[in-house]
């Protein structure tokens, strides 16, 4: 019943990538290219559609390693942000997230790739989020954890701080290895738990985002606000819902 459960889920994921690169990607294109179980079928489409000849002329920025090695597989041509291919800022970021409230604000970095997926989704025109409808949330942070990505020589201060702000703090811990997770920057990650308030005042995610990274030693959070996407949402019917911002 288990493995029924994660083929259903991996089917709804392909299809709200299928429907995010049908609808959104067209040839020449500058494509911010996201990181994440959900996000690599939107990659994988869009090799598809580069090897029947649908979609040419791509030039691609891949949001992590993971993403990288997909590209390659599929045959994407893919360049950093500085080059000269991608310095005037890309047309379209394709993504996930872990949670999406009703006003398509995002939680982002349950893969570690914050940082990185911030600079291309602010960097971009248009932003996509391809989701399954167990991703919707009424209130960002009551059930998914904010990532907050953090110089490892202010852990300590770093955490004292959100604590004393009123939130729970967990330091990430490998599953694989000995120790915490490490970003491909060379960073830690804090997984906070929020109550309603934080530092006195009510949680808004466009204040949140601000105020953590106010803090010494955050170098980024996984609150996104301040690019409204269009988010597609593979729900359990089989349709895909495209939701645009409020």
């Amino acid at each position: 019943m288990e493995q029924d459960t994660i083929g259903l889920m991996n089917e709804l994921k392909q299809r709200a990538g299928n429907a995010v690169t049908d609808s959104m990607v067209k040839s020449g294109m500058k494509l911010g290219l996201g990181t994440g179980s959900t996000a690599v079928y939107a990659v994988r489409r869009i090799g598809e559609l580069l090897a029947q000849g649908v979609l040419r002329d791509i030039c691609a920025f891949a949001t992590s390693f993971q993403t990288e090695i997909e590209c390659e597989k599929q045959n994407i041509p893919f360049f950093n942000l500085n080059s000269r291919e991608l310095s005037s800022g890309l047309d379209l970021t394709i993504d996930g997230a872990d949670e999406v409230d009703n006003k398509n604000n995002l939680i982002k970095g349950g893969g570690g790739a914050l940082l990185i997926e911030k600079i291309a989704a602010y960097a971009s025109l248009k932003y996509a989020i391809v989701i399954d409808e167990s991703k919707l949330t009424q209130r960002l942070g009551s059930g998914f954890p904010v990532p907050v990505e953090v110089v490892p020589a202010a852990r300590v201060q770093v955490t004292r701080v959100l604590e004393k702000y009123g939130a729970n703090v967990i330091l990430r811990e490998a599953t694989r290895k000995a120790g915490p997770v490490i970003t491909e920057h060379g960073n830690i990650i804090l997984d906070i738990h929020l109550g309603t308030e934080f530092h006195g005042s009510s949680v808004t995610p466009s204040l949140m985002e601000t105020e953590l990274n106010q803090i010494p030693g955050v170098v980024e959070n996984g609150f996104f606000t301040k690019n409204p996407p269009v988010v597609y949402i593979a729900r359990s019917n089989g349709t895909v819902e495209t939701r645009l911002a409020e």
